[in-house]
């Protein structure tokens, strides 16, 4: 699904004015990133561009590199200005930055073009002045932000909530504001950072950033609800999308996260169910979040679940976080793995029954003569004490595999 780099919210007036006063002050490019190094603001040329910033300037935004590299620096975190190195590969000139703070909220960035990393006095103190006006003027427009944004999440919310009462007054109240369009099939996506991930305002501006640009497309209208640690992103469609679109909505949310913050905060995305009719959400959003809990447990799905693909792996992620572990599996299974040659066996089974049973399929895709297949299901019967021509057995034996899969390294439960 061809989506574009989301760009920033273009600056008001008032703020590019003050960007185009300090460059001519200074005769050096000039320009205000938001907290993401995405450019609100910026000034006319005066001879010191570089590739990056003509390619912010053409695409709203630098690349996905450059922004890494700035953000690397760890410039959201400065309590003063401060120089970043240039980087030739990049396109990067060395910049001067100003943190734009206000009541301790960051604002933005104020960057200055400055090629010989050096600044006179009347320079510095010309940028402190400037940055002080800059930030006060984006504090207002901050709050406005807030408050629509805030506004909306109530609005997620209640829609997704458990509450009926609730969820039926904020389909009206929707559709009164123009926020929920006609459209018939919904479909909600949770995106879940791990604990305890450090700067809040930081990871919710990130998590605004990558959800925005799926918020109004050609097909799609939804809604957003970011919290500290959890984002919501409700869309009513036009048509239910297919794997391949919800996967490609998936890789870009991660992509974009993955460059706004740092790799401890790892990211996951659970993608509910297509659903006809917006009083479907909720149940579009349980299953997201068992989708999500899917693609925090199994490595092979790289940070994205959709409940549809899930299977009967979507019944057993719905079992309570205590209980799942690996004392769910059978004890047959068990033995299995502690047997001699128990992986190798164990490796036979799955593929066995993944192969519904087939005995041509199953020693084709092990690459070993039937005869040697018939040996080792033998000694699976064996240990295990099951039948594999029983369906029950065989039913028990899956389900512990799957279970395995779910559960993580050294999580064995009661014993």
């Amino acid at each position: 699904m061809p989506v574009r780099l989301q760009r920033a919210r273009p600056g008001s007036p008032e703020l590019q004015a003050l960007v185009d006063e300090l460059a001519e002050r200074l005769r050096r490019s000039v320009a205000v990133d938001d907290p993401l190094v995405r450019m609100v603001c910026t000034s006319r040329h005066f001879g010191d561009e570089d590739r990056v910033r003509i390619g912010a300037l053409l695409q709203g935004r630098a690349d996905n590199a450059a922004i890494r590299h700035v953000l690397a620096q760890g410039v959201t975190q400065w309590s003063r200005p401060g120089f970043i190195d240039g980087r030739d590969d990049l396109g990067l000139l060395p910049r001067y930055v100003v943190p734009l703070r206000e009541r301790g909220h960051l604002l933005g960035l104020l960057v200055v073009v400055v090629p010989e990393k050096t600044l006179g006095e009347a320079e510095t103190a010309a940028i402190a002045r400037a940055a002080d006006a800059m930030a006060a003027q984006m504090y207002g427009e901050h709050i406005a932000a807030d408050a629509r944004k805030s506004d909306e999440r109530d609005l997620a919310l209640a829609l997704v909530g458990s509450d009926v009462a609730a969820r039926s007054a904020a389909r009206r109240h929707g559709k009164e504001l123009g926020l929920l369009g006609a459209a018939e099939h919904v479909l909600v996506t949770v995106v879940q950072l791990s604990c305890g991930t450090a700067l809040v305002r930081q990871s919710e501006a990130a998590l605004w950033a990558a959800l925005e640009g799926f918020r109004q497309t050609r097909s799609a209208q939804g809604l957003i609800a970011i919290g500290k640690e959890r984002a919501v992103l409700l869309q009513l469609r036009d048509r239910p999308p297919g794997p391949d679109e919800v996967a490609a909505q998936s890789a870009r949310i991660l992509d974009e996260l993955r460059t706004f913050l740092d790799p401890s905060a790892d990211p996951v995305i659970g993608v509910g169910g297509r659903h006809t009719g917006l009083d479907a959400a909720r149940t579009s959003y349980e299953q997201a979040l068992v989708a999500a809990r899917a693609a925090r447990r199994l490595p092979s799905l790289r940070s994205a679940g959709d409940w549809e693909l899930l299977g009967e792996l979507a019944v057993l992620l719905q079992l309570p976080e205590h209980a799942l572990n690996a004392s769910l599996a059978p004890k047959p299974l068990r033995t299995l793995r502690e047997a001699p040659g128990g992986d190798r066996l164990t490796d036979t089974l799955r593929c066995f029954l993944e192969h519904a049973g087939s005995i041509p399929r199953t020693a084709d895709a092990l690459g070993i003569h039937r005869t040697s297949l018939y040996y080792r299901l033998r000694q699976i019967q064996e240990i295990t004490g099951l039948d594999l021509d029983d369906g029950a057995h065989r039913l028990t034996l899956h389900l512990g595999l799957r279970i395995e899969e779910l559960v993580a390294p050294g999580d064995e439960g009661a014993a």
